[in-house]
C-alpha cells in the first residue's frame, strides 16, 4: 500500500527502498512512524535489518490499512495497493523473506527462498483472507492476517502487476499519472468504510 501521490515515483523507478539512489525525494509517507522505526532497527533470523526490505502483505484489509484510515484519518481514494505476486518476485530474482505472521512479532517465523515451495502449507491463509481480526476463537488471528513477503532492494516498475483502487476517481487519477488502464482494478472492499 502506498499514497496515490507516490504513483508517478513508482511508474519511472519502481517501488524503492527509502535508502536506494532511486529513491523517491518527494515520498509521502501514510504508515506509523514509531512502528516503522522500531522495524528498522529489528533483526531478521539472516542477520539483515528488517528496516532493509520493502514490505508486502499478503491480504487486504489490514490492521495497518484500518490505523491510517481512522487514527490518521487518510482517505481511502488517496490509498493505492500495488500488487505483484511471489511468482514474480522470484522471476526477478530478488532477495526476500517472508514470514507467517506480522514480522516484529517473536511468534512469527521467517522463511526464504528455499521454504518457497512449501508457502501454501506455511502461512495460515483463512486467517489472511479474514474481513475482521478479532476472533475468541483465533487469539493469534491478527498476528497471521499480518503475514509478510519482504523484498530486498529496489523493485522494477514491472514488478508491479496491477494496482487496487478504492473508488472510480482514484483510478482516473493514476490513469493520469501513466498507469496503463488494464492494470487498474477498483475494489472499495479491500478498503474500509469508515
Amino acid at each position: 500500500m502506498t499514497h496515490i501521490g507516490n504513483i508517478p515515483h513508482i511508474l519511472q523507478n519502481g517501488i524503492t527502498h527509502s535508502t536506494s539512489a532511486n529513491a523517491n525525494p518527494n515520498f509521502v509517507a501514510i504508515g506509523d512512524s514509531s512502528l516503522i522505526s522500531k522495524r528498522n532497527g529489528f533483526l531478521l533470523d539472516n542477520g539483515r535489518l528488517l528496516g532493509d526490505y520493502i514490505p508486502f502483505y499478503f491480504g487486504y484489509r489490514t490492521p495497518m490499512l484500518f490505523k491510517m484510515q481512522k487514527e490518521y484519518g487518510i482517505l481511502p481514494e488517496n490509498i493505492v495497493y500495488c500488487v505483484s505476486s511471489v511468482q514474480k518476485m522470484v522471476d526477478l530474482k530478488l532477495d526476500f523473506v517472508f514470514t507467517d505472521g506480522h514480522a516484529i512479532e517473536k511468534f512469527s517465523f521467517q522463511y526464504s527462498l528455499s521454504d518457497i515451495e512449501n508457502i501454501e502449507r506455511l502461512l495460515d491463509w483463512k486467517a489472511i483472507k479474514a474481513k475482521y481480526w478479532k476472533d475468541e476463537n483465533d487469539l493469534d488471528l491478527k498476528r497471521k492476517k499480518q503475514a509478510e513477503f519482504l523484498v530486498l532492494g529496489d523493485i522494477a516498475p514491472d514488478g508491479v502487476l496491477d494496482y487496487l483502487t478504492y473508488n472510480e476517481n482514484a483510478k482516473k487519477r493514476i490513469i493520469d499519472f501513466g498507469v496503463d488502464a488494464s492494470k487498474v482494478v477498483v475494489k472499495p472492499d479491500c478498503f474500509f468504510k469508515l
